[in-house]
């Protein structure tokens, strides 16, 4: 593997199917979008026998916008696995809740590659530096380029959608002066 460093990424073109044993990835998976799909079927497809996903939950949502709006853990633990089994229903599944940006990715000694997205770069070398350190074998950092919104042409998030909701509750509120 080529050392970049924490503020590169390497060409986004990821290996071909099945070319791993066992991969790993994690995220918020909040109101599953076409952005997560493109994510969890990428990785499904690179996995051969087992995909294990760490989901965030408590402090890992403290500063998310509108944490207040993301959807409770098991409902987005659930979407995530309902996807995968449509996609790939032969792979050996571990979804997990995740409380620190690691999870199972530092201990895990089975594990051959975890999939990042461009943004999330830094943290797959940041877990490698963490396995490194539990002399454990460095994962193959696979990115995934993620899916723009068709309006702005800005990265598809579950942040935009909890905004939209917020505002639709906002607006949908009723005033006690207008019923006057």
């Amino acid at each position: 593997m080529s050392t970049l460093d924490n503020n590169s990424c390497p060409n986004s073109n990821i290996s071909p199917p099945n070319s791993y044993g066992a991969v790993v990835l994690g995220g918020t998976f909040d109101r599953l979008h076409d952005g997560h799909r493109q994510f969890l079927k990428a990785a499904a497809m690179l996995a051969r026998d087992r995909i294990v996903v760490g989901v965030c939950e408590g402090s890992m949502l403290v500063k998310k916008q509108y944490s207040n709006l993301i959807e409770p853990i098991k409902q987005r633990m659930k979407n995530v696995e309902d996807y995968i089994k449509s996609v790939k229903p032969e792979l050996v599944l571990q979804v997990q809740p995740i409380v620190d940006p690691y999870g199972p990715s530092i201990v895990d000694d089975n594990l051959e590659a975890i999939i990042v997205s461009k943004e999330t770069y830094p943290g797959g070398v940041s877990v490698n530096k963490k396995r490194g350190e539990r002399d454990l074998s460095q994962l193959k950092i696979e990115v995934v380029d993620l899916v723009p919104e068709e309006s702005t042409g800005d990265k598809l998030s579950s942040t935009a959608l909890r905004r939209i909701e917020a505002e639709k509750r906002r607006n949908t509120s009723i005033d006690p002066k207008s019923c006057m």
